[in-house]
């Protein structure tokens, strides 16, 4: 059986999952939006969302947990944490199930969860996230896929991102920038999957 790491408050993860038997998650614009909404009601108040890609199949997170203190103050059971994870996708399925008129489990049964150990290793799953969908092929532009938050970050529009520590994590918006590019040429995708 596959080893899951437990969410604990302050620490960085990656989450993610894909669709049950490889089938799509997201069919249409308003899917991929209200699939952020769900994420704002269910994942936000637990935890930072630092970084996100949705694509057609499947979907990255990248969230720290929030403090215990945080955590205390709505009254969240802390051996549950991954209660609103189970909210946000049965949610998001019965929506869909609803809308398209399917039955059963849209997502694998259990999403996957990386702790991020170090500041190196969180860079480098942020580029991860963002260059998903070039990797996998959905765009040739990764800077311009509309359902990743690498524009988000760089924007100034209102946002449930953790913007400035981002930024910061990368000194400033023009060496974030540059740091995916190097990424992208580096092809360091296959040691993150």
């Amino acid at each position: 059986m596959e080893k899951y790491d437990v969410l604990e408050p302050d620490h960085f993860y990656h989450i993610y999952n894909r669709g049950n038997n490889k089938e799509n998650l997201f069919f249409e614009e308003s899917n991929y939006l209200h699939f952020l909404n769900l994420v704002k009601k269910h994942i936000v108040p637990i935890a930072d969302v630092y970084a996100y890609c949705l694509l057609k199949n499947h979907f990255h997170l990248l969230i720290k947990m929030k403090s215990i203190e945080e955590l205390s103050s709505i009254k969240i059971n802390l051996e549950k944490l991954s209660q609103p994870f189970s909210n946000l996708f049965n949610a998001y399925t019965k929506a869909i199930n609803k809308k398209y008129n399917r039955e059963g489990s849209l997502f694998k049964v259990r999403f996957k969860r990386n702790r991020i150990t170090d500041v190196n290793y969180l860079r480098n799953v942020i580029c991860y996230i963002h260059l998903n969908p070039y990797k996998h092929r959905f765009t040739n532009n990764y800077q311009e896929y509309l359902y990743s938050s690498f524009r988000s970050i760089l924007s100034s529009k209102s946002t449930i991102l953790k913007r400035e520590e981002i930024i910061e994590l990368f000194d400033d918006k023009e060496n974030f920038k540059y740091v995916h590019l190097e990424f992208e040429k580096s092809n360091h995708f296959e040691e993150l999957d």
